[in-house]
């Protein structure tokens, strides 16, 4: 069973809400219409109907189980302006800015998410990644215990026999460009608990360099070492081995020669890369030649989930996001 027909039955097992603020996109409406289908997700559109039932219509889209939500329309649209405007009005924001912005989809669909209307939501498909995060942070803010929003991938590669069973989770992928030592640890902690959460086993986190145990000495190489050693302060209870090279970190032979003795090395399925370069170019690199399903960038950090998007996603990616939210939200209640 491939990892998003785990997420669809994991998420089956107790439906939630699912926000999707992008309701004029047709790829958005495609993924909303397989989700009813199968079942795994209620799912709510913000838009105008009368525009989106005539979308629908050009695909034949079945969407009479979706919720449908105009936010200028909306009952609570009031509710929304007053609770927006409490929460940013020390930032500045006035009444009116406030009504302006919960026209805005995402916006409104974001405040649905933070009054428990709604238990997560996906965006992306039509709007940048800041266009998705900023109101996410602005509304939603960082969880519990969290000082650093970060983005990872699930990557699912195929016919693999390292991580667990070619699973693994990349990060960070997709937004901070050079964390210092101090965020590299904070997104290390976060992608171990985003790897159990999700695929249900221990995590193995890999702190990756151009180096393992020594083997060059470089400032990059340090950043490196020094956010391990703050992962096993900060959180003793992840395993977690570094500064390793890739190679070292998930084939048992090499991790043999070069990080003998590690408890990590060999076996990892967590991957933290040292900054967005790096990041970035493996799970495309990846992706690409060995065919690895990757799905993200997810964020994780965020006190609910909210999950970004490709604008170069597919209807079949959308429907993977929002069963991987769904489960997230799940696991978040």
């Amino acid at each position: 069973m491939s990892f998003i027909e785990e997420m669809k039955n994991k998420a089956k097992q107790n439906m939630k809400t699912i926000v999707l603020p992008e309701a004029n996109d047709i790829r958005t409406l495609e993924a909303a219409n397989t989700v009813l289908k199968e079942g795994f997700a209620k799912i709510i559109l913000v838009g105008k109907e009368k525009d989106i039932l005539e979308l629908a219509k050009t695909k034949n889209l079945n969407l009479e189980k979706a919720t449908i939500v105009d936010p200028e329309n909306s009952p609570e649209y009031s509710e929304y302006v007053e609770k927006f405007y409490e929460l940013r009005k020390e930032k500045g924001v006035t009444i009116e800015k406030a009504q302006e912005l919960m026209k805005d989809s995402v916006y409104f669909g974001m405040m649905m998410v933070k009054l428990n209307k709604a238990d997560g939501l996906v965006s992306g498909a039509a709007h940048s990644t800041a266009d998705t995060l900023r109101p996410a942070l602005q509304i939603l803010k960082t969880a519990p215990g969290t000082k650093l929003v970060s983005a990872f991938f699930v990557m699912c590669v195929p016919d693999c026999i390292y991580g667990e069973n070619g699973t693994f989770v990349f990060a960070d992928s997709g937004l901070n460009q050079n964390p210092t030592a101090d965020e590299l640890s904070e997104i290390a902690i976060s992608s171990s608990k985003s790897f159990e959460q999700l695929v249900g086993k221990k995590s193995q986190v890999a702190m990756l360099s151009y180096s393992t145990y020594g083997s060059a000495k470089s400032e990059l190489v340090d950043k490196v070492i020094q956010a391990t050693e703050l992962v096993k302060t900060k959180a003793p209870e992840i395993a977690v081995d570094g500064e390793l090279q890739l190679d070292a970190a998930i084939v048992p032979e090499v991790a043999k020669s070069k990080a003998p003795g590690s408890k990590v090395a060999g076996k990892a399925n967590t991957l933290i890369f040292p900054d967005l370069n790096t990041g970035n170019i493996s799970y495309k690199l990846v992706q690409r030649l060995a065919k690895a399903e990757a799905y993200g960038p997810l964020c994780q950090g965020i006190a609910k989930p909210v999950n970004d998007l490709s604008r170069g996603c597919s209807a079949s990616d959308i429907v993977g996001v929002i069963a991987i939210t769904a489960v997230q939200a799940e696991q978040q209640a």
